[in-house]
């Protein structure tokens, strides 16, 4: 499959090397704990933009959904649809005001500060209860990350599991640990452009070696036809309703992910934010498009099956079949680039929700900006120690994982989230419920697995009830509550306008 394992291990190499220098180059110019969270809000619109999906996607992309595609065929594309229209969504109605809101609420820096500063929680239980469950969440996210480069590395050069998933783990947690947030967000342009370029290289490939679009489609059909029915499973058996719109609530989690709307509260200026939606949906339509198609391509180009947790290489096995080596090591470090620019952005949320959300909170008030970025700098060593340790299974998919911690941030925050901005009653008492039964309710229900029912629906339409009632059940917020949400308003129409 590979041939030449010192032409692939050049391009891994220069590509790492690149990536790392950008975290140390950053490392002088990080001064601020603003600067190392959240770039001191000086994002361009194009790094915002790929910056915000490159780290969104991870290497779910090039890994988990290509192998729901390859086992499940077409039925993947419900994901796809449901994904594009979240991403849509949240680029249109959540990123502007969020990007003001968070500035007019007294220069919220994290997802867990805002939630704070947007109910004024004198008490930061608020914030504690958020950070807990972004601990929670992307210690499972970011073990996803670390599982798909042990896949990676293993396949490429056969080394050892575990050996894989240590230097892909090591790789990340330099550059996050030296540069912040701005090397993270420099290095996932460049990332998310490469992810681009591979995930259209590949199928278009194979599909030409096959004789084009239409010999591939119909060598599918003769092997399967089952597969290019979106209503149907790989078995020939009708999609349930259930099933159709669990994976379309894949799009339900965009609302509350919190390194993605980092992303929206860094960039310069919020009228930069309609031509960033314009890059962005280019990018994931595209880009998810191609996702399944290589799990569909590779279906039937490869001569050699894939079993089980091994359906999610079919990306990197089509690689190695259609490229001499150290071109298809630079397109595999597309996988590389999914992975590293997602775990380091998780692990840069993971580390301000302790620096910023638990110590500075509830142990150190007086903590200065050079204490902070330490800590920081610090947590991010623990996350990514835990994280490693629940990535040691091998025979661990990606797809799973990611769906789980996708769900938990969907249902816990997205909710607090969509009513925050939008509903002006909303209560700090309606908050706080909202996250925690959305949280609680996904913990749970992963683990009944209750009608097969995805576990972001009832967890996020439980977590709406609880604010609603909640709120309405509690005294009405502040004037001072209400003046701001009032003048964030006012500044969303003028920016419109």
């Amino acid at each position: 499959m590979f041939s030449n394992g010192l032409e692939l291990l050049a391009a891994f190499v220069v590509y790492l090397g690149a990536m790392v220098l950008i975290g140390f180059l950053y490392y002088q110019k990080t001064q601020t704990v603003s600067d190392y969270i959240l770039g001191s809000r000086g994002l361009n619109r194009y790094v915002a933009a790929l910056s915000a999906e490159a780290s969104d996607m991870s290497g779910w992309l090039l890994i988990g959904l290509p192998g729901l595609a390859y086992v499940c065929g077409m039925q993947a594309a419900w994901v796809a649809i449901g994904l594009i229209i979240g991403t849509f969504l949240n680029w249109k109605f959540v990123a502007k005001k969020l990007r003001i809101y968070t500035q007019n609420a007294n220069d919220s820096l994290t997802l867990p500060d805002f939630f704070r500063n947007r109910f004024n929680d004198r008490s930061d239980v608020l914030g504690g209860i958020s950070a807990v469950f972004i601990l929670i969440f992307f210690l499972i996210y970011t073990s996803a990350q670390f599982v798909a480069g042990g896949k990676l590395f293993n396949t490429v050069f056969g080394i050892d599991y575990t050996v894989a998933l240590l230097i892909g783990s090591l790789i990340v947690v330099t550059y996050t640990f030296t540069g912040g947030f701005k090397a993270v967000c420099l290095t996932d342009f460049i990332q998310g452009t490469l992810m681009f370029f591979a995930l259209i290289t590949v199928p278009l490939m194979a599909c030409f070696i096959m004789g084009g679009p239409g010999v591939t489609v119909d060598a599918i059909s003769q092997l399967n036809p089952a597969l290019l029915n979106p209503f149907l499973d790989e078995n020939g058996n009708p999609l349930t309703v259930i099933a159709i719109v669990s994976l379309l609530a894949w799009g339900l989690g965009y609302f509350g992910q919190p390194h993605i709307l980092v992303r929206f509260m860094a960039i310069r200026r919020p009228e930069e934010i309609r031509e960033a939606r314009s890059v962005a949906m280019i990018w994931v339509i595209i880009s998810l498009c191609a996702a399944v198609a290589i799990g569909l391509v590779g279906k039937v180009f490869l001569s050699q099956p894939l079993v089980g947790a091994d359906s999610e290489t079919v990306f990197m096995v089509l690689t190695g079949d259609l490229f001499v080596s150290f071109i298809a090591g630079i397109i595999l470090c597309g996988i590389l680039a999914a992975i590293m620019s997602t775990a380091s952005s998780q692990l840069l949320v993971s580390a301000s929700a302790v620096s910023q959300d638990l110590y500075k909170a509830f142990f150190r008030k007086e903590a200065g900006d050079g204490e902070l970025i330490w800590i920081s700098r610090l947590s991010v060593l623990i996350v990514a120690v835990v994280a490693i340790l629940l990535a040691l299974d091998p025979e661990s998919l990606v797809f799973s994982i990611v769906s789980y911690a996708w769900a938990g941030f969907g249902a816990a925050f997205g909710p607090t989230l969509l009513m925050g901005l939008f509903w002006r009653r909303t209560t700090r008492q309606g908050a706080l419920a909202g996250i925690v039964v959305g949280g609680l309710t996904v913990l749970i229900w992963k683990h009944f697995a209750f009608f097969g029912l995805y576990e972001i629906v009832p967890g996020f339409i439980l977590s709406l009830l609880a604010i609603y009632v909640v709120s309405l059940l509690t005294p009405e917020p502040e004037k001072c509550i209400t003046d701001v949400f009032d003048e964030t308003d006012r500044m969303l129409q003028e920016s419109d306008a």
